[in-house]
């Protein structure tokens, strides 16, 4: 099965709660690359490689876990690039 990319905004009060670090947690969890960070207009970011299966799981695990921060989100999805080696959290 070919590998998808997942590119999700957060916003909401999404900064400064741990949710990067839930992220990351998660993604480490199912095993899938990429990275989370905080964006200059308060939104998070979350670019992710994988199974589009595994993917969706960790966008529901994300959304479920830390949903009382989340006011709303936008995911597309893309072809997978094969860039990352693994999945961390990125600074501005």
């Amino acid at each position: 099965m070919a590998e998808k990319r997942l590119d999700v905004l957060f916003s909401g009060s999404v900064q400064g709660v741990g949710f990067r670090f839930t992220a990351e947690r998660f993604a480490n969890d199912y095993g899938v690359k990429g990275y989370v960070k905080n964006l200059a207009n308060g939104k998070v970011g979350l670019v992710a490689e994988g199974e589009e299966k595994t993917l969706q799981k960790l966008l529901d695990a994300i959304v479920e876990d830390m949903g009382n921060v989340i006011d709303k989100y936008h995911a597309d999805w893309f072809q997978a690039t094969g860039e990352f080696t693994r999945f961390e959290i990125r600074f501005y």
